[in-house]
């Protein structure tokens, strides 16, 4: 097993924070403003939120393996927002597991 796989580094947790920030800028709703649907995508983009912050602080403080684990959650819920048709993930198959 390589050291990387066996450690999780603050570079590390910093590339997933990137790509997570840049998968949330890049994907846009497909849901009509006042909908069901958008109210469950709102609640979905607030957790997502709120695990990128957590990832944040968990950083901060030197929990390197919290903050890997949440950025991942806070990128699996914008992700699964694209897989499900309610975010449009401009065919970005790098960003997001495409319908």
């Amino acid at each position: 097993m390589s050291e990387e796989a066996e450690h999780v580094t603050r570079e590390r947790v910093e590339k997933y924070l990137d790509i997570t920030r840049r998968a949330r800028e890049k994907a846009t709703p497909l849901v009509e403003e006042g909908s069901v649907q958008a109210s469950h995508l709102a609640t979905m983009m607030r957790m997502a939120d709120d695990y990128a912050s957590d990832a944040a602080h968990f950083l901060s403080i030197g929990d390197h393996v919290r903050a890997f684990g949440a950025i991942n959650y806070a990128h699996a819920w914008i992700d699964a927002g694209v897989k499900i048709g309610l975010l449009d993930g401009h065919g970005d198959d790098v960003l997001f597991t495409l319908p």
